[in-house]
């Protein structure tokens, strides 16, 4: 009888940040220090959303492989690459179900955890180490989409947080971003501005609180769109998916923010909603799907990914982003297009780790 393969399911437990310090949070989402029990009783906390949604994601995939009959383990890396090294060569999986996206807060470190799987031979789920951190950084993303005549908004790098000087091309209003950041992280209705103060202001918000230049984009006044991909030798494009902002109150811009991802409670979270498949016309959808599928080859994705459009009011598409191994939780993006394809969430994991074992063949 053919031995059941057995998949780990690797995930890095996220950070907190606190009043009193560094935190971690616990898979109840009780934040500990060491074995201590912190109390979060008025303290502020500011906790990384985007990260934590991992340990509700990882439970749901073990679910679903289990469901499919898979073996299962879950680890957590913990930020310490010595002891997931030990458990990989000890548990031998046959192939791992990768949902690590940072070491130490460190987004660049989801590629070199990446390199590891490839170093000990193991097949992993999600892009490679190149294609992880090539996508991380916004600028190399559009200078290769602009090179192979992909639309993206126009923009410009800040590697200053004294002298801003902006190029004459550029037309506000602009949109200003952490360059090497994802999930919407330093995304704000004010990252959106329309004169060379608030252009000041948010470029010196970008470098004190991120650490690293800024991207300033020209924002593309419309509507959003999403199109997830996944398979490799003959990709599949799923139906697109709209985030709706129509019943956003006038104070935000239209843009997705990180409250509008995470931040459940927030009018920016509760007035924004996923529409799959979007109303398109044909021609234009279609036109749409080969842009994406264009990215997807040109930047090396592989098994699953979701490309972000701007669609502007005279029907011009732009590309923003390109996210390998995007979240895939039940409730996510990627999975709402997945089922209006035809897919429920536990057909999702199972053709993504089909893509991971084509490998091995």
């Amino acid at each position: 009888m053919r031995k059941k393969p057995l998949v780990a399911i690797i995930f890095n437990e996220p950070t907190v940040e606190t009043q009193s310090g560094r935190k971690y949070i616990s898979e109840a989402g009780i934040l500990q220090e060491g074995s201590k029990l912190v109390n979060t009783t008025n303290v502020e906390v500011l906790t990384d959303l985007s990260e934590v949604g991992v340990l509700e994601e990882k439970e749901d995939i073990a679910r679903a492989l289990q469901h499919l009959g898979y073996k299962t383990v879950i680890y957590n890396v913990n930020s310490e690459i010595v002891k997931l090294v030990n458990f990989l060569s000890e548990t031998k999986p046959d192939v791992i179900f990768n949902l690590c996206e940072s070491i130490g807060n460190v987004s660049i470190h989801e590629m070199h955890v990446v390199g590891i799987y490839e170093l000990l031979g193991i097949p992993y789920t999600g892009s490679d180490p190149l294609t992880l951190g090539t996508a991380l950084n916004k600028v190399r993303v559009k200078e290769i989409l602009n090179h192979h005549s992909l639309p993206t908004p126009r923009y410009q790098l800040m590697t200053s947080a004294v002298k801003i000087s902006l190029d004459e091309s550029m037309a506000y209003p602009l949109i200003v971003k952490p360059s090497c950041e994802d999930a919407s992280i330093g995304i704000e209705t004010a990252s959106v501005v329309s004169s060379f103060a608030e252009l000041k202001k948010r470029v010196r918000h970008v470098f004190e609180n991120f650490d690293q230049p800024a991207l300033v984009e020209e924002y593309i006044d419309g509507r959003e769109l999403n199109v997830a991909i996944m398979g490799n030798r003959k990709p599949v494009v799923f139906p697109i998916s709209e985030i709706d902002m129509s019943t956003l109150p006038k104070e935000y811009h239209r843009i997705i923010t990180y409250n509008a991802k995470w931040v459940k409670g927030t009018d920016e979270y509760e007035h924004t909603r996923g529409v799959c498949p979007a109303l398109l016309p044909s021609e234009l959808e279609t036109v749409i799907k080969n842009m994406a599928l264009k990215a997807f080859r040109l930047l090396g994705c592989r098994d699953y990914t979701r490309i972000d459009f701007r669609l502007s009011k005279d029907h011009q598409p732009y590309i923003l982003e390109v996210n390998p191994n995007p979240d895939i939780s039940d409730d996510a993006g990627f999975a709402r297009s997945a089922r209006a394809y035809g897919y429920e969430f536990d057909d999702l994991v199972g053709k993504i780790i089909e893509c991971a074992l084509e490998r091995t063949l």
